[in-house]
């Protein structure tokens, strides 16, 4: 055990005199350390109920002969942060999460680990965490929220964004936007459709990192419960196996989650969140990847926003699992990856079957022959653009219209609001980046307000930002080299046609090469934000999208 080198021998007694002020016995203290990674607070409802979770994961570790160790990390929620500066500090805590978990582990030579995320930026954190650590570990989300039938209408925390632009116009009154707003979020949990936070709990289930349910179970069942015990038990299993993160998280296994991600129809931050994850864990990774999945992997599902479905409808119907067992089928996956049930994902899946095929479509007869997201490239995004194409209206996959420029969403959320924006517009919104924002900050609140005011199939919306997974429309983010880094999305200016073709996968600035030249020869960038604090240091270190967002190891990986 890694922990015997910090409590075994006479010259450790001051070591194990710490743990015993602890509480701990000598019996409990000669057992495995399990740490138990608790992102619990009182501010994000997918993290409220995780003390539960987590008592639940210590007992299934004290049922195997281990001693559970709970420390906690932040969590930011996304939908709280939204529209102000509040989401400049949401993708940084990845970092935060991740180098906090390492530091907490290796200070304490613990020897397992069982990580309790469940909202957008945790886990991928976690997951960095896990992969640079490389010990025994379990992933156990905290479950994504109920949607519930309101009038026939099952509504998620995007309904409300909506109703606030179809309030904006006068289509529904205040009375209905505060019914809406009392209705959507009904109980604790992730927000309910196939948005960031729930997309990774899934994709955690297709790296192998974490026991079938862990993305679907909703988190008010007694089954989540159930699970986090089993998860507690299952930890001690892999730390006597000598199973460790890496032996699970494979180029593999990536790719494996990157088929499942497509089959799905999940966000589109978890190609960002993905590439970084791929970083950690020293495997390759580059978003040309995700076009090659994409174009042999069917989409089997259309979970909010991209269709009616949400993640109770998806557990109902077989869970990720379901899913993972039809692509085997198809020989899409690879099966012989290891799992943290310590054997195959093959062996993993026989049993799983699919319950609806109206919420898990067969293979032959999918919601759409590729996958739910694409790359674009062009010369608007030379290292690449991301669209959650699954959740883009067919009218909009080929687009062309005039640039309407912003920079920053601020501007672009009052144009919209202020009746500015027209039917044909290809809204443009920079200095959002990675270093630009600096944070990267989502755009739900302009998306939803398009969506809301009925121009999501005749409005589309480039962003060197990133957009949220409840996001629906022709939403084009994470466009990279980002304007900060002077991209081309710099260079663009008001009425400028941009043209738009998904299934091509290009992306278009209609302007001629020379005219392209003579702008950027031309250029003087916007004054400089005045930072302070992280946000500085954040600035100063995160590289691009198209790797991940991930802090840069020297100026050239910028």
């Amino acid at each position: 055990m890694r922990s015997n080198h910090m409590k075994q021998g006479a010259q450790r007694a001051p070591q194990r005199s710490l743990l015993r002020a602890d509480g701990l016995t000598g019996e409990q203290i000669r057992k495995p350390l399990v740490g138990i990674v608790n992102s619990f607070n009182e501010i994000v409802p997918g993290h409220i109920h995780l003390n539960s979770i987590a008592r639940a994961v210590k007992d299934g570790v004290l049922m195997n002969g281990g001693t559970p160790l709970e420390f906690n990390v932040i969590a930011v929620c996304d939908g709280i942060a939204m529209g102000h500066e509040g989401m400049q500090y949401s993708l940084c805590t990845r970092e935060l999460i991740a180098d906090s978990v390492e530091c907490m582990v290796r200070a304490h030579a613990l020897d397992a680990l069982v990580f309790i995320p469940n909202c957008d930026k945790v886990v991928p954190g976690m997951l960095m965490a896990a992969a640079r650590l490389n010990l025994p570990c379990v992933f156990m989300a905290g479950g994504p929220m109920l949607s519930l039938d309101c009038d026939g209408t099952y509504r998620d925390l995007n309904s409300v964004f909506e109703a606030v632009g179809a309030y904006t116009i006068g289509s529904i009154s205040e009375d209905e936007l505060l019914e809406v707003e009392e209705s959507a979020c009904p109980t604790c949990g992730s927000c309910s459709g196939m948005f960031t936070a729930n997309s990774m709990n899934c994709l955690s289930e297709a790296l192998g990192l974490a026991l079938p349910g862990n993305g679907s179970i909703p988190a008010v069942l007694s089954r989540r419960i159930h699970l986090a015990k089993r998860a507690g038990m299952q930890v001690m299993e892999l730390l006597q196996q000598g199973i460790t993160c890496l032996d699970i998280l494979t180029e593999k296994s990536l790719r494996n989650a990157l088929t499942v991600d497509m089959a799905l129809g999940c966000s589109s931050n978890s190609a960002l969140h993905l590439a970084a994850i791929a970083h950690e864990a020293g495997l390759p990774f580059s978003l040309d990847m995700i076009n090659d999945v994409s174009s042999s992997t069917p989409n089997l599902c259309k979970l909010a926003p991209a269709g009616p479905h949400h993640m109770q409808d998806l557990d109902a119907a077989g869970g990720v699992y379901a899913v993972i067992k039809q692509l085997l089928d198809a020989d899409l996956l690879d099966g012989s990856v290891m799992t943290v049930l310590g054997v195959p994902l093959s062996e993993a899946a026989k049993n799983a079957r699919v319950r609806n095929p109206n919420v898990i479509r067969p293979v032959d007869a999918p919601y759409a022959p590729v996958g739910g997201l694409a790359v674009l490239y062009g010369n608007l995004a030379p290292k690449g653009a991301i669209v959650k194409q699954s959740a883009v209206a067919p009218e909009m996959l080929v687009h062309e219209g005039p640039a309407r420029v912003f920079n920053g969403e601020d501007a672009a959320t009052d144009a919209i609001f202020g009746g500015k924006v027209k039917a044909g517009d290809v809204v443009i919104i920079r200095y959002e980046g990675p270093r630009g924002g600096p944070g990267m900050r989502e755009m739900l609140g302009c998306t939803s307000a398009i969506a809301g005011m009925h121009l999501d199939k005749e409005v589309a919306l480039i962003t060197d930002g990133r957009f949220s997974g409840a996001t629906r429309g022709a939403s084009i983010g994470h466009v990279s080299p980002e304007a900060a880094a002077n991209g081309p999305i710099a260079l663009i200016q008001e009425g400028d046609i941009v043209s738009i073709d998904i299934p091509a996968h290009t992306l278009t600035l209609k302007i001629s090469d020379a005219e392209m030249e003579k702008r950027r020869a031309e250029f003087v960038p916007p004054p400089k934000k005045k930072l302070t604090g992280y946000l500085k240091r954040y600035e100063r270190l995160v590289s691009s999208a198209d790797k991940g967002a991930v802090f840069a190891e020297s100026e050239f990986d910028q």
